[in-house]
């Protein structure tokens, strides 16, 4: 059974950072292409991040470029999002889903497995 458990979320000071991780199990992250989303109280979930391992493929919302870094570890099976420069429009539950082929997308649609979200907290 695929899994996905993100972790990491918390409060933070604008200008800060935090690191969230999401662990997978049950299926080898190198076949997988995985991605960040956030949501906020009354706001579409949005896409934040997607990595493929397989294809070499990165893809960062607009809002976060330049601030956040996904990367995967193969050995750790977990994929990581390094945000920096937080700001406080970065508050919001983050989740990490699986996409169902191994390219990255940043449409929900193309997501078939998700892991329970983590709060993301950003204050002044």
């Amino acid at each position: 059974e695929v899994q996905l458990q993100a972790s990491g979320g918390g409060l933070a000071q604008a200008g800060g950072s935090l690191r969230l991780s999401c662990k997978v199990s049950g299926v080898v992250l190198d076949e997988l292409s995985i991605g960040w989303f956030r949501g906020a109280r009354g706001v579409q979930r949005e896409p934040v991040s997607c990595i493929s391992p397989a294809h070499d493929q990165i893809i960062y919302g607009d809002s976060v470029k330049g601030r956040f870094t996904i990367s995967s570890d193969d050995r750790e099976n977990t994929v990581y999002l390094n945000m920096t420069s937080l700001k406080i429009e970065d508050t919001a539950v983050y989740y990490c889903a699986r996409d169902r082929t191994s390219f990255a997308h940043t449409s929900e649609k193309e997501y078939n497995y998700w892991g329970r979200g983590t709060l993301v907290t950003v204050s002044s």
